[in-house]
């Protein structure tokens, strides 16, 4: 197979030193089209198969098949496809002659006439022709394309030429990510760019990745999120702030993790949580209106509805719910693992009651959870930066986003008092000292910060791909990233 490709790599190579010695440039310096393919096919939707126009335009696109030597080339351009119809009537010699140096996938310009063949197909009746980008690498197979998953993101350029789905999904993720931009903005928030290296970890739970800054002799870490620096900016006076930015988790990947991610944060001043389920339902609502142009989508075999206020259930009852265990009726960790055990979860591992209410969830609930929901109301064992709940002091206000048994997000009325602050973050270092190493550090620039007057506020995360993973109803988080991170080849 080596070879053969080979053979048409030096095919090709061979063609562009005939265009040089020819004269002619198939890498011009610029090209114009005044018209693209889905506007065209609109416009002259009603011309009858066999008829022409008069009207002259001038397109550009990719050539995705060529027949009866060049006669018919199927081209394709950024909005669709249409037919080129170089018939050596409308031709001069030097177009026929580039003609013949025409490859499937090279990037060809037409000036022409619209016609439609007695066939039905629309066409440009070409009069110019030219190659202004010629192509040295074959195209995969047409029927076949890229059917190795690890190719088609290793070369997600020529997956995006062969396989329109796997483009359209990638453009649909960055227009959801427009639209909570816009979301924002309309809603005055205010966005902001926060440090990516960190000196202190904080912000969240997880494994960082780190590295040396040479100028300050430092070690610090890629950030798992902006949310220490962005409630900071809530203490000097910016009430309504966001950012969108990339995290770092030095974690595994599957489905619905990579270690390399977009993450959203807002934090808005003067509201608590039960504000910010409001804001998050009117957030999903607007961009899933403004992406698809409905309030409700289809999902692979669910029709979500999102016009409706989002329910928020605690995690305690959904548990409840679904087990007819109640952990709340118990204290100790101990005591936590046994009623975890008497409905067949494993928590030994686990350190505290919250990590056992957490991992009874994961394995019992999260999977029942389809249509949209918050679940609220979390242990204050694994919620660090949540305040205390208002009528359970073994919860915090904190509700995780779910949709599709995966969670979306989260969302908190933000801890402002520093004292109480302080030892939340002891307590975090005695988990790492337990050998949690994804527990948070001890920041004393925040816990500074907050000493300076924290006004009560909440804030949320939303991760962007696995926002654009659930509603493109993709299969894997790596399909909604234009270039995911593999191993080396071998």
């Amino acid at each position: 197979m080596a070879e053969e490709i080979s053979e048409q790599r030096q095919s090709r190579i061979n063609k562009l030193q005939r265009l040089e010695e020819m004269g002619y440039n198939p890498y011009p310096y610029t090209f114009k089209p005044n018209a693209f393919a889905k506007d065209l096919q609109e416009k002259y939707k009603d011309l009858a198969a066999g008829e022409h126009t008069e009207d002259t335009v001038t397109v550009a696109g990719r050539a995705m098949a060529v027949r009866n030597d060049g006669m018919f080339i199927d081209m394709k351009d950024k909005s669709g496809n249409i037919q080129l119809f170089c018939h050596k009537c409308n031709l001069d010699e030097e177009n026929l002659k580039l003609l013949k140096c025409l490859d499937i996938g090279d990037v060809v310009g037409v000036t022409g006439f619209i016609r439609r063949t007695p066939r039905g197909e629309l066409s440009v009746a070409a009069t110019k022709f030219d190659i202004i980008a010629k192509s040295l690498e074959p195209l995969p197979e047409k029927f076949h394309g890229l059917t190795d998953v690890e190719t088609r993101y290793r070369k997600r350029y020529v997956d995006m030429i062969i396989n329109d789905d796997a483009k359209n999904v990638l453009i649909t993720r960055c227009k959801i990510v427009s639209a909570v931009r816009e979301f924002f903005n309309q809603n005055d928030f205010l966005e902001v760019e926060t440090p990516t290296l960190h000196p202190i970890l904080g912000g969240a739970n997880a494994k960082p990745f780190v590295t040396h800054y040479n100028a300050l002799d430092n070690d610090f870490y890629l950030r798992i999120a902006p949310e220490l620096y962005l409630k900071k900016l809530i203490v000097g006076g910016i009430d309504r702030v966001f950012e969108i930015g990339k995290n770092f988790r030095n974690e595994g990947i599957d489905k619905n993790h990579v270690p390399e991610f977009s993450a959203l944060e807002a934090y808005m001043a003067y509201g608590d949580y039960n504000d910010m389920a409001v804001l998050i339902s009117n957030l999903l609502r607007f961009v899933v209106n403004k992406v698809f142009g409905s309030d409700k989508i289809t999902i692979g075999e669910h029709e979500i509805d999102f016009s409706k206020p989002i329910p928020k259930v605690s995690i305690i009852d959904l548990i409840k719910r679904e087990t007819g265990v109640d952990f709340l009726s118990v204290e100790t960790v101990e005591d936590a693992r046994k009623l975890a055990s008497s409905i067949g979860v494993e928590t030994e591992h686990c350190t505290n009651w919250g990590k056992v209410v957490q991992e009874v969830f994961d394995e019992k609930v999260e999977h029942t959870l389809i249509e949209p929901i918050l679940v609220s109301d979390m242990p204050k064992d694994i919620s660090p930066l949540a305040k205390t709940h208002r009528e359970n002091p073994r919860l915090t206000e904190h509700f995780d986003v779910y949709l599709l048994a995966t969670e979306l997000g989260c969302a908190y009325s933000e801890l402002s008092n520093p004292l109480e602050q302080l030892e939340r973050f002891k307590n975090q270092m005695k988990e790492r000292d337990l050998g949690d190493d994804e527990a948070q550090m001890l920041d004393e620039s925040f816990v500074d910060a907050l000493s300076y007057g924290f006004v009560p506020t909440t804030g949320m995360g939303m991760g962007m791909e696995r926002l654009a993973r659930l509603l493109t109803n993709s299969s894997t988080i790596r399909d909604v990233i234009l270039f995911p991170a593999l191993k080396k080849r071998s």
